[in-house]
């Protein structure tokens, strides 16, 4: 992920509406959401919350899909991960072992570990570079 995209997201997850839609969003898991259930959870008008799932989309955090005749919102996994990256790409000066047991505590890090092992692949570290 280049700097400018970082920016981006993390200035999209810095307004309190936006970070709670993606939290909630974040909690939903890979099934999502729809639009409606959302702004009523987080107690917003639906044009608001457009707005907001519309900056969370652009900074490439959500993702959206039609389901018959609702928008179903999901966590962009490929973008939400880039982030992740990005944050900790220096971490301990590219010595990753040395800071593995700080980023695998994160209750994140473990719920990734159990989806891959659910899918028969091995947990793997977040790459620097």
């Amino acid at each position: 992920m280049e700097l400018i995209n970082a920016v981006s997201a993390l200035a999209a997850l810095a307004h309190e509406t936006r970070l709670t839609v993606f939290r909630k969003l974040v909690r939903a898991g890979s099934g999502g959401l729809p639009a409606g259930e959302i702004a009523r959870g987080i107690g917003v008008v639906p044009a608001t919350l457009s707005f907001h799932l519309g900056h969370l989309e652009r900074a490439g955090l959500l993702k959206k899909r039609r389901e018959g005749r609702q928008i179903i919102y999901t966590i962009d996994q490929s973008g939400l991960r880039a982030l992740l990256e990005f944050l900790v790409e220096d971490c301990c000066q590219g010595q990753t072992e040395d800071c593995a047991t700080l980023l695998f505590e994160l209750p994140v890090f473990g719920c990734a570990a159990l989806s891959k092992e659910n899918e028969n692949e091995t947990p793997t570290r977040a790459r620097s570079g």
